[in-house]
Parts: C-alpha cells; sequence; structure tokens
C-alpha cells in the first residue's frame, strides 16, 4: 500500500525554504537583484492597474453597496503577487520576511539583510513608477471618468490619514502579504500557488491596508494626471509610515515568530 504524499509543505520546511531563498537573494549581483526588483514592482504595479479598471468602474457599487467595489479591487489585485511569485521577481515586502529566519539562525548577516531591502525597494520603485507613467499615464488608461475621479480619490485618501493610521495599516497589509508568499511556499503546485496568494492578498485590499510597493503605483499615477497630491505629500504622509509598518508586519508577525518556533540553526 503506497503512502499517501500531501501536496504542500509543512510549516517547519516553509521556513528552511524560504531561508534558502534569501540566502540565495543574497548572493544575487546588485543588477540581477535591481532587474528582479524591477520586475516586481511593474507586476505590483499591473496587478494595481488592473484593480483600478475594475472597481474605478463599477460606481454604482460604489454608491449602493461599497463592500463589493472594494472587494472587486481586492479581487483583481493578487495578479502582481502571483506574477512575482511564480515567473519570479523579488519583492522588498516579501524579503521583509524571507531574511529574519537565517539572520536569527547565524546563517546570514544584518548587512546582507540591509542591502537586499535597499536594492529591492529602489528597484520596486522604478519598476512602479514605470508602469505608472508609460503603460498607464502616457496610454490614458485613466483619462477619463470615472477612472480619473477613482485614482484621484485613492491618492486623496491615502495621503490623508494621520501617520500611525498609515503604519498600522502597513502592519497589517504585510502581515497578510507575507503570509501570502508564506503559502505560496507551502504549495507544490501552480494552482495551489495561486490560491494561497489569492486569498490573503484579497483580504488586506478589500480591508483597506497599506502596501509600499502598491502605493508606489497608486499615488504618482494620480500625480501624473494632474492629482493635488504632492510628492512631498506622497513620501511623507504615506510612504514613510506604509514602508515601516511594512517592515514591522512582515519581519516581526511572521518572519520573526516562525523562525522563532521553527529555527533554522540546526536545519541548514
Amino acid at each position: 500500500m503506497s503512502e499517501h504524499k500531501v501536496n504542500y509543505y509543512s510549516p517547519a520546511e516553509v521556513v528552511a525554504k524560504v531561508g534558502e531563498a534569501a540566502m540565495g537573494k543574497a548572493q544575487t549581483s546588485t543588477t540581477k537583484t535591481l532587474l528582479l526588483a524591477f520586475l516586481a514592482g511593474a507586476y505590483i504595479a499591473l496587478g494595481g492597474l488592473l484593480s483600478v479598471v475594475i472597481s474605478g468602474g463599477a460606481t454604482g457599487l460604489g454608491v449602493t453597496n461599497p463592500g463589493i467595489q472594494r472587494f472587486l479591487m481586492g479581487a483583481a489585485f493578487p495578479l502582481g503577487l502571483m506574477l512575482t511569485a511564480i515567473a519570479g521577481a523579488d519583492l522588498f515586502t516579501g524579503n521583509t520576511a524571507y531574511f529574519i529566519p537565517p539572520v536569527m539562525a547565524g546563517k546570514l548577516k544584518v548587512t546582507d539583510m540591509i542591502r537586499n531591502w535597499v536594492l529591492v525597494y529602489i528597484g520596486n520603485f522604478i519598476g512602479s513608477l514605470f508602469v505608472a507613467y508609460f503603460m498607464t499615464y502616457l496610454t490614458d488608461v485613466f483619462a477619463s471618468a470615472p477612472w480619473t475621479d477613482a485614482i484621484y480619490h485613492i491618492a486623496e485618501k491615502k495621503t490623508a490619514a494621520p501617520f500611525y493610521k498609515v503604519f498600522l495599516k502597513g502592519v497589517g497589509a504585510n502581515w497578510l502579504v507575507a503570509l501570502a508568499m508564506w503559502l505560496a511556499y507551502s504549495a507544490k503546485d501552480i494552482p495551489g500557488k495561486m490560491l494561497g496568494i489569492w486569498v490573503p492578498v484579497m483580504a488586506f485590499v478589500t480591508i483597506g491596508y497599506e502596501h509600499s510597493i502598491a502605493n508606489m503605483f497608486f499615488i504618482p499615477t494620480a500625480i501624473f494626471y494632474g492629482s493635488p497630491v504632492t510628492w512631498s505629500q506622497f513620501i511623507i504622509n504615506n510612504l514613510i509610515p506604509a514602508t515601516l509598518g511594512n517592515i514591522a508586519g512582515g519581519s516581526l508577525l511572521v518572519g520573526a515568530i516562525y523562525g522563532y518556533v521553527y529555527s533554522l540553526k540546526d536545519k541548514m
């Protein structure tokens, strides 16, 4: 009688796999890291673009059933993380969790982690801006109502909240995004990876949490289209607190806890 084989990895195995992934990322050259980060930023931006096209066009739902309109945005957005995880790219928010277990285990230096985070953050920003300007603004995707109004509303809302609220929403966003990547690593097939990514990412977008890389697309796109939101408001009011919250959510609530529970000290 053959032994039944499960189609997923255990939590302990996932921690080992993300640790191996982080060690590989730490050894990747600067040029390749920036290229992979550019792709991830572009992929997340494409997911954001799709989500606004769908939800921003559902203006009637925004009046009669705003929860469903937000769900539509959440349902479309995971495209970006699926492309990142399955096609292969380097995303800052996922890396905030990946690097913690091997750093805790002494397998990587803190400087290795910081180098990767800085390079990937820069590459993600460039990729997001590329899609915002060349693939969205210059192609007039949001040039008419209701999409112009939708992207304006998103940018104005994201830059109007106080620091602590954006920070906490950043914690929530990357808690779920890092878990989505954990689930993607746990699955052994493409459908499993897609489902594992879709549910948590759909949830964070529908709830309205703040993802720094996604906001590198949403808010600059609104600025390109003439929104009154300024670059300084984007960076100070949203990007900085969202980034700090993302780091806390991914590194502490996912990477550190799982790294402690399933220590890599004797496994790698």
